[in-house]
């Protein structure tokens, strides 16, 4: 596939290392802010996998990038076999080029950019906007519902006063490290709740953990439990390894932590049916979350059988 086509007086690129500065553009019409350098690199250089940079920037006709779309590769273990697959991941359209087919257009080459790549499966979390264009246009099929769980702390909020301005960021950065670093274990240590539940999931493989570092995220240790997490607003946890009877007594260190952390409620998110989510729905009120979606590209996958937690979204 040639790297540019030229469409109604636009032309379209492949995504690649040439073109990450355009998309860092086009993210900051969209929505108003910067990314942190070397941001989407990280986040689309997959190289790991064999292929990386899939995905396509529309241009207007004095070439400023008008829409973007892209899907990021990885591999799902499932049934005993490591597929090589992709999740949905960025979609922006600038303000002044909505409603025009954009979404559509790149999101077809991109299929057709994976199908040629090698990627077997697609999968995504789409927010309630976005989710028709998937399934009445592009042929997703709905396949569950992920549920979240939200748990409130009683502490001043010092995450929020310290992340609002500016003179104050380094300093709670440099808090948060002081009170976490006597918890701090290896990334590694994390692996994957829903393949140790015997699911198909995500492969955590080192590369891959690599890969996730465009987001600034930890893992920490309570006793024998290992939790993901990241700060922003809220203390997200993207997965943990811990045991039922070490359940309660791991969250209880998670809401002591979050306290000292000056942040006012836990947040995790995960399939149905696994075990977290029955630890989890033991205790707290779950709430409707994500939408969890596949496009097979022609396999046959049993995608029945595969779950995810909230470390396995992108915007962990």
């Amino acid at each position: 596939m040639s790297n540019i086509n030229t469409v109604d007086a636009r032309t379209i690129k492949k995504l690649s290392a040439t073109t990450l500065n355009d998309l860092a553009r086009l993210h900051a019409a969209v929505y108003g802010k910067q990314v942190q350098p070397g941001y989407f690199e990280c986040k689309y250089n997959t190289a790991y996998t064999s292929v990386n940079y899939i995905g396509f920037i529309a241009y207007d006709i004095q070439l400023q990038p008008i829409a973007f779309y892209g899907v990021i590769p990885c591999f799902i273990y499932c049934d005993g076999e490591t597929i090589l697959s992709a999740q949905s991941a960025d979609t922006m359209t600038h303000p002044n080029h909505r409603n025009k087919g954009l979404f559509v257009e790149l999101a077809r080459l991109t299929f057709q950019l994976c199908i040629q790549s090698g990627i077997k499966l697609l999968f995504g979390f789409p927010n309630q906007n976005s989710l028709p264009g998937f399934i009445n246009k592009l042929g997703w099929q709905a396949a569950d519902r992920m549920d979240c769980f939200v748990i409130p702390v009683k502490a001043f909020p010092i995450q929020k006063i310290g992340t609002k301005f500016h003179l104050f960021k380094k300093l709670y950065s440099w808090y948060s490290n002081f009170i976490l670093k006597t918890h701090l274990t290896s990334p590694h240590a994390i692996g994957s709740s829903v393949l140790k539940d015997g699911y198909g999931g995500v492969l955590r493989n080192e590369d891959y953990l690599q890969s996730k570092t465009y987001n600034v995220t930890k893992v920490i240790t309570f006793n024998g439990a290992n939790i993901w997490i990241k700060i922003n607003n809220d203390l997200l946890i993207g997965d943990m390894i811990v045991s039922t009877e070490n359940f309660a007594a791991t969250m209880q260190h998670l809401i002591k932590t979050a306290q000292r952390l000056g942040v006012n409620q836990l947040q995790f998110h995960t399939s149905r049916g696994t075990q977290l989510h029955q630890l989890f729905a033991a205790r707290y009120q779950p709430i409707n979350s994500f939408p969890i979606i596949f496009k097979d590209l022609g396999n046959g996958l049993p995608t029945g059988m595969i779950k995810f937690t909230f470390a396995d979204i992108d915007i962990f």
